[in-house]
């Protein structure tokens, strides 16, 4: 059996599994090449050629730089250049339960937050004035402002931005934000 230890053997091994594809390119490719240093892994196979097409855009209007779908949630929000820090926050998760629940276990809720109807952040505010907050709420992102205090909260959720309730303690220094979740199937876990 012979051995494929030349270059010109390479090339003829490699117009075989080719096939006659090839045959219509150039003369230059059909020349064998003596020289074993010019052969790489990268000569065995069809030749290929650089395209000087333009970068292909996927979306329709060719002046967006990117589809809204690459975009994170709530990434609108980020300001990497403000310097305000971020108050501290706690995240609870609320659930109604009766008597039943407690102590007989007759419905199917448990002690997990997939069994909650309300999410709860509370956030801590030193030295912050009702009158100064800002609030916004989104589905899934939650955007404090105060003149000190900055925080953009990505919830673990989605919640019903529409109705929800918030209240200032002053003399805990804190906000309390009660959100309603809004999840797929709750009418049939929640009857």
């Amino acid at each position: 059996m012979d051995s494929v230890s030349s270059g010109s053997s390479l090339q003829l091994l490699a117009k075989l599994l080719h096939g006659a594809e090839e045959e219509d390119d150039d003369d230059e490719e059909h020349v064998p090449r003596c020289s074993v240093s010019t052969m790489t892994p990268g000569s065995i196979g069809p030749v290929e050629r650089e395209t000087t097409g333009a970068y292909q855009v996927k979306s329709e209007n060719r002046k967006t730089i990117w589809n809204p779908e690459e975009a994170p949630e709530g990434s609108e929000f980020d300001d990497t250049w403000d310097t305000r820090e971020q108050p501290e926050y706690q995240i609870l998760f609320k659930q109604c339960v009766g008597t039943e629940d407690v102590f007989f276990g007759m419905s199917r809720k448990d002690p997990s937050t997939a069994c909650c109807e309300d999410m709860v952040i509370k956030i801590k505010l030193p030295e912050t004035k009702y009158s100064d907050i800002t609030l916004d709420i989104q589905d899934k992102v939650l955007d404090l402002r105060t003149p000190k205090k900055k925080l953009l909260l990505h919830l673990p959720y989605q919640v019903d931005s529409k109705n929800g309730k918030a209240r200032f303690l002053p003399e805990e220094e804190t906000l309390e934000v009660t959100l309603r979740l809004s999840r797929m199937f709750d009418f049939i876990n929640f009857i």
